[in-house]
């Protein structure tokens, strides 16, 4: 795999974060923050290929049982993750303009230190518009590289 400068620079403090929270073997590697619009296409790809690379994911898709209160299992699920991953879209920005789930999801990884935006079908220019904190953070952007070589880095990331 390889990785460029900014790469690097974006994923050695997660990494660090990572080690220094594996002796907490009931966390799941990754918290997948995503909008509800994309939860059957490239959120459900990104989580598919995560778990084909042995990496464990709270996706809601799966994690929240009918009839739970959501809020409270997306907390549950932000607890107990290694490092949250916000896959950025134009959904996504839209989610995030309506302060609704994404939004809240997004408030609490922004608190954290184990944060890997991921751009998707958009631009760090317009996350920075819609949300300057996260916008500020470096990440992976699949115009510069494949979803697949971006799990791929993640699973990398995560492994202990």
């Amino acid at each position: 795999m390889a990785y460029s400068p900014s790469d690097v620079r974006t994923l050695t403090p997660v990494r660090e974060n990572v080690e220094r929270r594996a002796s907490k073997p009931d966390l799941r590697d990754i918290f997948l923050c995503h909008a509800w619009d994309d939860r059957k296409g490239v959120a459900k790809e990104l989580h598919d290929l995560l778990e084909s690379l042995g990496v464990s994911v709270w996706f809601s898709e799966k994690d929240v049982l009918l009839g739970s209160n959501l809020l409270r299992e997306i907390d549950k699920g932000l607890v107990k993750s290694r490092i949250g991953i916000v896959l950025v879209t134009p959904s996504f920005l839209n989610r995030i303009a309506g302060e609704g789930v994404a939004d809240k999801e997004l408030s609490a990884l922004l608190a954290t230190d184990l944060l890997v935006p991921i751009v998707h079908d958009t631009t760090y220019d317009v996350l920075r518009d819609a949300s300057p904190l996260l916008g500020s953070r470096s990440g992976l952007d699949t115009a510069e590289d494949p979803i697949k070589n971006i799990a791929a880095k993640l699973a990398e990331l995560v492994a202990l």
